[in-house]
């Protein structure tokens, strides 16, 4: 049987697209140095949203050119190691810490003894919290320990140093290959795979397709139901694909030049995140619809430290963004790679 197209929810189903524009808009014009408010949205202006493009929030710039592609010299399990190990934090705080506290990026070596575990206690008496609150982590006594960090320290241990983890990573030959090796080990969900599995493909070292797998998270599920009367026969990781396929003719439709990151268009990775933005965006613009979130929490609050954007050399941005750089001087690009 020939499978049936999803059937939008007409009034709604727009705002994924009008988003997604909008948002990508407030992007370009805050780092061309435009003075706010970078759009005329009320939802936008009032709420934090993530980027339209994952690789451009400011976590994801910081693994991208602080982690897989710094300049220190490490071996490639090491390096591997230190992506899945600054997933599971998340955040920038807490492997700044780890990395004064060592004197350089944490190594295997590092993981086998108790100095990486001395490291992340430094930080968490520091910082008082070393996990972003931005994903759902799985429980976390699976290796019997009385605290969270120290079930992940475990975690890694079993991933790298039992396991030979980053010989399977480099034995893979596809994205899903990968989201399924690294989802068999306890802690890591099916969110966290993905995640993690995106981030290995950001560096050298792994180079998949991104449009090859995807796996939504609860927030893209909510974004999911949302947006559509009728799935039409589609899995959700299906619609997500379909949102890819069809960007181009959508925004058309709706009279929306999207231009991309710099010419690259939404891949799975964007178009899984865009669901659950649209998610929290419809909290406010579609109230009438049903949701176990009904609010919005975090309001949007400019940070004042300029981001340094850099992007996986293999993607050929950064060129682009020089170029554009030497016309227009405030965006700030770094140039990280050795």
């Amino acid at each position: 049987m020939r499978q049936r197209q999803p059937l939008p929810r007409e009034g709604v189903y727009e705002f994924y697209w009008r988003f997604a524009y909008e948002r990508q808009k407030a992007f370009e014009r805050r780092v061309a140095g435009c003075e706010p408010p970078w759009t005329s949205d009320p939802i936008i202006s009032e709420f934090k949203f993530c980027n339209v493009f994952r690789a451009a929030d400011r976590v994801s710039q910081y693994l991208i050119s602080e982690v897989c592609y710094h300049c220190e010299p490490c071996s490639t399990a090491d390096r591997l190691f230190q992506i899945v190990a600054f997933r599971l934090f998340s955040k920038i705080d807490t492997w700044d810490t780890v990395r004064e506290y060592l004197g350089r990026q944490p190594t295997l070596e590092d993981l086998s003894t108790d100095r990486f575990t001395k490291a992340l206690a430094a930080a968490l008496s520091r910082n008082g919290r070393i996990y972003t609150g931005a994903f759902i982590l799985c429980a976390n006594d699976s290796y019997g320990k009385p605290y969270k960090y120290l079930n992940h320290i475990e975690l890694l241990r079993h991933m790298f140093l039992m396991d030979d983890l980053a010989f399977k990573i480099r034995e893979c030959c596809t994205l899903e290959e990968l989201y399924w090796t690294l989802h068999q080990y306890p802690l890591i969900g099916d969110f966290m795979a993905y995640q993690i599995a995106i981030d290995l493909n950001y560096s050298e070292l792994v180079n998949f397709d991104e449009d090859d797998f995807t796996q939504p998270g609860p927030g893209a599920l909510r974004g999911i139901k949302k947006c559509f009367v009728d799935a039409g026969g589609l899995q959700p990781s299906e619609i997500i694909m379909w949102m890819v396929d069809h960007q181009e003719e959508e925004f058309a439709k709706l009279g929306l030049e999207f231009s991309g990151l710099w010419g690259r268009r939404l891949h799975a990775i964007d178009c899984q995140g865009l669901f659950c933005e649209t998610d929290k965006y419809c909290r406010v613009a579609a109230p009438q619809l049903e949701s176990a979130r009904k609010r919005i929490k975090a309001k949007f609050l400019p940070q004042s430290d300029a981001i340094a954007f850099f992007f996986p050399p293999k993607w050929g941005l950064n060129e682009s963004i020089s170029a554009q750089n030497a016309v227009q001087k405030p965006l700030d690009v770094s140039a990280s790679v050795c």
